[in-house]
């Protein structure tokens, strides 16, 4: 595997895969690499002959007073892990790099952007899709792979391409689970052993709300109501939000008739965790 920094560098292996008839695969990420992140790079790996990965802790999604500055980060554990599971490529830019100091335009997307996370990260979602952007101009992708455990970021990148004619093909992935249901991220290192016990309650949660609907429930506040009787039992967890949304367009509903997505945010001492679960 090559790790490379610069803009340029990218362009020109790039340049050269597709020379050779090789299909592009991409995977953009944080590094802190987990189960989650690799599944992605496995994934890509069997379908793509090039596989390239970004490495970028991206400071516009971070709202002031978030771990910006001690975001989880392990460069030579990441480039071991991503080398193992065959990828071709690691870019590992430095911020100035994908933000030179006269960086003035910034990309929106204005629906799908608003609610859930949002209303609590004021600024997340321009930022994921100023760089998500920027790095799909970049490398110009055949695919790229993307968790389905960020719903809303999911779905702010879908309408992102679909609305700037961008020639990719975006692939959703399952969350990766640990054992006892907790779903993957970066963000489960700020956790002590009681708070990784307590931090199953989200999972449990979402899995009530699933046996409810599965008995007939209609009712949203039904559904919200199960995830939050989950939480109240870990004095640990202090939730954030449960919401039942439209899974396509995420607007509030009123009533089940359509495919929903159960979601929640929760803080388990330092981390604030995120999970959902999609009900057809």
């Amino acid at each position: 595997m090559e790790v490379v920094t610069r803009r340029e560098e990218v362009r020109a292996r790039v340049a050269a895969a597709r020379r050779a008839g090789q299909r592009v695969g991409f995977v953009p990420t944080m590094g802190a690499f987990h189960e989650g992140h690799l599944e992605l790079m496995r994934r890509a790996r069997q379908e793509c002959g090039f596989v390239v990965v970004s490495l970028f802790v991206n400071p516009t999604q971070f709202s002031p007073g978030e771990d910006l500055a001690r975001y989880p980060h392990d460069f030579a554990g990441d480039c071991a892990a991503a080398a193992g599971v065959g990828v071709d490529l690691l870019f590992a830019p430095a911020a100035e790099e994908v933000y030179p100091p006269d960086f003035q335009t910034y990309v929106e997307v204005e629906g799908l952007s608003r609610g859930l996370c949002s209303d609590r990260r004021p600024g997340h979602f321009r930022g994921v899709a100023t760089v998500v952007a920027k790095l799909l101009n970049l490398v110009q992708p055949d695919r790229a792979y993307f968790g389905e455990k960020d719903f809303q970021q999911l779905r702010v990148v879908q309408q992102l391409v679909r609305d700037l004619d961008m020639p990719v093909e975006i692939v959703p992935l399952p969350t990766v689970r640990e054992p006892d249901g907790l779903a993957m991220s970066s963000r489960n290192r700020y956790l002590s052993p009681a708070e990784r016990r307590a931090a199953t309650a989200l999972y449990r949660g979402l899995l009530a709300a699933r046996a409810r609907r599965a008995q007939g429930a209609r009712d949203p506040a039904e559904l919200a109501q199960a995830v939050l009787a989950a939480l109240a039992s870990e004095p640990l967890v202090r939730p954030d939000y449960v919401e039942v949304r439209d899974a396509a367009t995420l607007a509030p509903v009123e009533w089940i008739e359509k495919p929903v997505v159960v979601a929640v945010a929760a803080y388990v001492g330092q981390a604030r965790l995120i999970d959902n679960i999609v009900l057809e």
